[in-house]
């Protein structure tokens, strides 16, 4: 009996090591993968709070709560089964579709740079009169989770592409840790967001010292200006992930130029700057992948909207255009 208990104990202590191992793996990998979908996320934060323009600061939470359960089934009940089983059954499909989530990125983000810039703007315009806002507050959130389910479908590829190679198990794991962080990450702080104007107003108008109601209108005063900054660092990293991606995909593709040249140019960054090469490096290859991004981007912004006369009416896209 002794010896059948210390068994069943040792068995039990090797299981518990080759979980432990499995989680260390997940976790490692989730933290590798979700590093790569930055320029999703920022993206998306960025937007989200334009959902709840026009609405009732009381509705604001619950919509942005709709919003997030939306996404928690996109990422877990549609793309995370349909990305394993295409890596279980079709792994050399996930260069070319994470290629296309790329120029996806690409091109929304060229299309808010044009817009900035003077050019036409595509969708309804977000300040027109509303109606009847039950049935507002239906289109605005069913908008915002088709867009969450491109966006979600960018990140998942990306995540996929980062730990194709590991075990189901893995897989599994990685894709489940980073689709519910980054649903976590994105609406709560859009939630903190969206909300930050009204404890600020509270607190201009309800502190109880000159302090708190300093800082309740620096608050209010610091809105529009968080929201610009969001706005310009998600397009600038949508170009930037965008562009990386399609240099990526050429090159396991087998077309080479793109990326030797690109890191021809950081190598080079790196040898001139000294103690700041890591840094510099880095941006010498985010910069032109950014800037890759924008004439890709540009590119097909103007096949779509002036060879094919397309409009851009997702919601996203109507987002963009403010």
């Amino acid at each position: 009996m002794p010896s059948g208990l210390a068994a069943l104990l040792d068995d039990v202590s090797i299981i518990a090591r080759a979980a432990s191992a499995s989680v260390d793996d997940i976790a490692a990998a989730a933290g590798r993968a979700g590093s790569k979908t930055a320029g999703v996320v920022i993206d998306d934060a960025a937007v989200t709070p334009s959902y709840v323009t026009g609405l009732e600061p009381a509705r604001e939470l619950p919509i942005i709560w709709s919003i997030a359960r939306g996404s928690f089934f996109n990422k877990l009940v549609i793309l995370l089964p349909a990305a394993l089983l295409l890596s279980e059954f079709l792994p050399w499909l996930i260069i070319p579709i994470l290629m296309l989530g790329g120029a996806f990125l690409c091109y929304e983000g060229a299309e808010k740079v044009l817009e900035k810039l003077g050019g036409k703007k595509h969708g309804k315009n977000l300040e027109s009169p509303i109606e009847d806002p039950v049935e507002f507050e239906k289109k605005r959130v069913a908008g915002a989770i088709r867009t969450d389910l491109i966006l979600s479908a960018e990140i998942m590829a990306i995540t996929l592409s980062e730990v194709a190679t590991e075990s189901l198990l893995t897989r599994a794991g990685v894709l489940a840790i980073v689709g519910i962080a980054v649903t976590v990450v994105v609406y709560g702080a859009v939630a903190l967001i969206v909300k930050m104007d009204d404890v600020g107003l509270h607190l201009a108008r309800e502190g109880r010292t000159e302090g708190g109601r300093r800082f309740g209108t620096a608050l209010v005063n610091a809105m529009p200006k968080l929201l610009t900054m969001l706005s310009l660092i998600g397009t600038v990293a949508m170009l930037w992930v965008g562009g990386g991606i399609l240099i990526h995909g050429t090159h396991e593709l087998g077309f080479l130029l793109p990326e030797q040249a690109i890191h021809s140019a950081q190598h080079w960054v790196e040898t001139i700057s000294g103690g700041l090469s890591g840094v510099l490096g880095w941006l010498t290859f985010a910069s032109l992948s950014a800037v890759l991004g924008l004439v890709v981007g540009a590119v097909i912004v103007f096949v779509l909207h002036n060879v094919l006369g397309l409009g851009h009416t997702e919601d996203h896209g109507e987002a963009a255009a403010h």
